[in-house]
């Protein structure tokens, strides 16, 4: 094992056109691509929590409670579940089963497509699968905002939610739920929650066991080649799902490389600055000049 000293690196010197030309030699040489993405990756294709969106969907609980931003929204301490369930019906609806307005997903892809890839992903919104990603290619590591759970929990089981979240929406009035419309689990009678890591009661099922078992079987099939590990969006929450991780895979493999693509925290550890390339921007422009790259080193017809 081995600790990064705390020194970091953005290898000022280098011009943003130099950067993305580095990338995509990277991308274009690699023998397989890891995509670790975090909430910034949303964000860029349009799933923002705050702003025009919160303002068109939770009027009336800001104008009630005085929140300002889904998150906390989702926190808040509700009296009653027809209230819980009609703020958060709302929240899973437009964050998991609406398309998202950019088609950053759908750039991304275009750019792995051909390579052997794979993608860790603490998002929960669904938006690879909706992209065209194979899905025996995703491992969502905290939950799913389309799966409910019990919430003591009793059993080890996760439930799709479409069909009830529309009931919901459909029918919530006055910031309320039908009573009958509260989720229920099957085996104990008690209220389920959304199937999202919070604490010790998050459900881990059998699905998510296969996708991380297909994650770690991709590493291991991959060990010693000339891997990108493409990070998006990640910040600095839960580092050490993605980013930490990356680092030391990075450390340990002279052949891969190390790219981050982020919104003011674009940076590597200076143990592994030749091996990295930090891009401090939007993830949908820098996809969209890779891609430009891409087709000025095609070759003419």
């Amino acid at each position: 094992m081995f600790v990064f000293a705390g020194k970091w690196t953005q290898k000022p010197e280098e011009t943003r056109q130099q950067k993305i030309r580095r990338l995509w030699e990277a991308l274009d040489r690699a023998d397989a691509v890891v995509i670790g993405a975090g909430a910034g990756l949303s964000a860029s294709a349009g799933f923002t929590y705050s702003g025009e969106r919160f303002e068109k969907y939770f009027r009336d609980f800001k104008k009630k409670y005085g929140f300002h931003d889904m998150y906390s929204g989702g926190f808040y301490p509700y009296d009653t579940l027809e209230e819980y369930w009609a703020y958060w019906s709302r929240y899973i609806w437009i964050n998991r089963y609406t398309d998202v307005p950019r088609p950053v997903y759908e750039e991304l892809l275009d750019l792995v497509r051909e390579k052997e890839y794979f993608v860790l992903t603490t998002n929960v919104d669904h938006c690879f699968q909706k992209a065209g990603f194979d899905k025996k290619r995703l491992f969502y590591t905290q939950g799913d905002y389309g799966l409910f759970q019990c919430m003591e929990p009793c059993c080890q089981k996760t439930w799709d939610n479409e069909s009830v979240i529309r009931e919901m929406m459909e029918r919530q009035k006055d910031m309320r739920i039908p009573s009958e419309l509260v989720p229920r689990c099957p085996h104990c009678g008690k209220p389920m929650t959304m199937n999202l890591r919070a604490d010790d009661s998050f459900v881990q099922d059998e699905g998510w066991y296969r996708a991380a078992e297909r994650y770690s079987q991709f590493q291991k099939d991959h060990r010693g080649m000339r891997i990108l590990y493409l990070e998006l969006g990640v910040g600095y929450n839960t580092p050490v799902i993605i980013k930490y991780p990356f680092w030391k895979m990075t450390r340990q493999n002279p052949e891969a490389v190390y790219a981050c693509i982020n919104c003011g925290e674009a940076a590597a550890p200076a143990e592994i600055a030749e091996q990295s390339v930090c891009i401090d921007g939007d993830i949908g422009e820098v996809l969209g000049q890779i891609k430009m790259a891409d087709a000025a080193e095609a070759p003419s017809l």
